[in-house]
């Protein structure tokens, strides 16, 4: 056991894995560089709109529930996978070749455990939905608690899901078991890996099923428009879900049915983990953009800056924005005036 971890700081292994399951050395031929640079500014993207998210759920605490909660660690996920995914493109390429093993596997690692995360994120979201439409009160007086502890141990589960290699479950010292596609991962590693994630797919497919089941068998008078908003947001996000992560998968399954060097796409598994970081781009569009009130704290940035150019704008003598309160429907009932949302006026007129 010493020796397997002491060959974590060799320098020769990782070269020793890429020429046993490449065919060609690891080179930046100018595709791969046009193609890391769309994937870092894709993942810049990601960051930029996950840090909006969460900064909405954070700043108002109208969005403490457990929805947004959970929301917000979607969104965290999210990012995280964005920063990982940056910082395994800048280390990927010849500069491969240099990592050791450690290294290695904190690179691998990183990115399995936040795109874990991204994924057990999305099945709270899916059980918490499942549980608002049924009306079950899973959550009492210490509801903060266990979401608290959902949420902890989902992070939990991805960080010893994505750590099993570096803890030894990997094939340093048995080139004859490794992966094609991740070249110091054991098959086996790579298999359960597909299987969980599988699972998991299959079980908010079901879930949200059972969702549709439940509105399908509400009485229309009562779900509305609220009904057909549900419906929509279940097939953009079971579509989406399955359309990204779907070739994914599909690649891992062929890489351990695969003899070495016998499946040349394999060696272009980076472009469907590249088409699959998008499910972290479009997972606050889907959850989130949906909702009026999120999407106006998220937006609220932008007027901020409106703001500012609208105070620019008077210095120079051109019309600007100004700032009203708009009054609560309760406060207008008691006759008083109390300040909650800004809307904009663009010289006379409102928008």
């Amino acid at each position: 056991m010493g020796n397997l971890y002491s060959e974590y700081l060799s320098p020769s292994k990782v070269p020793e894995h890429y020429n046993y399951t490449k065919e060609t050395p690891v080179t930046e031929t100018p595709s791969r560089q046009v193609a890391s640079v769309l994937i870092i500014i894709l993942c810049c993207a990601i960051v930029l709109e996950n840090l909006l998210v969460l900064i909405a759920v954070a700043r108002n605490s109208k969005f403490h529930s457990a929805m947004y909660l959970f929301l917000g660690n979607l969104a965290a996920s999210d990012l995280l996978a964005g920063v990982a995914f940056i910082a395994n493109t800048l280390l990927s390429g010849p500069f491969t070749l240099r990592l050791t093993p450690v290294q290695w596997f904190a690179r691998e690692g990183s990115a399995f455990i936040t795109l874990s995360a991204s994924v057990f994120s999305l099945l709270a979201i899916a059980i918490e939905r499942q549980v608002a439409i049924a009306k079950v009160k899973l959550y009492g007086s210490d509801k903060s608690c266990r979401m608290l502890l959902l949420i902890a141990a989902s992070w939990l589960i991805s960080m010893v899901l994505g750590g099993l290699p570096i803890l030894g479950w990997n094939c340093l010292g048995h080139l004859e078991a490794c992966s094609t596609v991740l070249p110091l991962y054991a098959k086996p590693y790579v298999l359960c890996v597909v299987t969980i994630f599988s699972v998991i797919l299959s079980a908010i497919v079901a879930l949200y099923i059972r969702i549709y089941c439940v509105v399908r068998s509400s009485q229309a008078d009562v779900a509305g428009q609220q009904t057909l908003a549900l419906l929509k947001t279940v097939t953009i996000v079971l579509g989406v879900f399955i359309v990204c992560w779907l070739p994914a998968f599909s690649i891992l399954l062929l890489d351990y049915a695969c003899p070495v060097r016998a499946c040349p796409i394999l060696y272009k598994a980076h472009y469907f983990f590249a088409f699959a970081t998008l499910n972290s781009l479009l997972n606050p569009v889907i959850y989130t953009w949906r909702s009026r009130d999120l999407r106006r704290e998220v937006l609220r940035p932008l007027q901020c800056w409106r703001r500012a150019a609208g105070g620019q704008g008077r210095r120079d003598g051109t019309p600007g924005h100004r700032l009203l309160p708009l009054r609560s429907s309760s406060s207008l009932e008691r006759g008083t005036h109390m300040p909650t949302s800004p809307t904009f006026l663009e010289g006379n007129t409102m928008v």
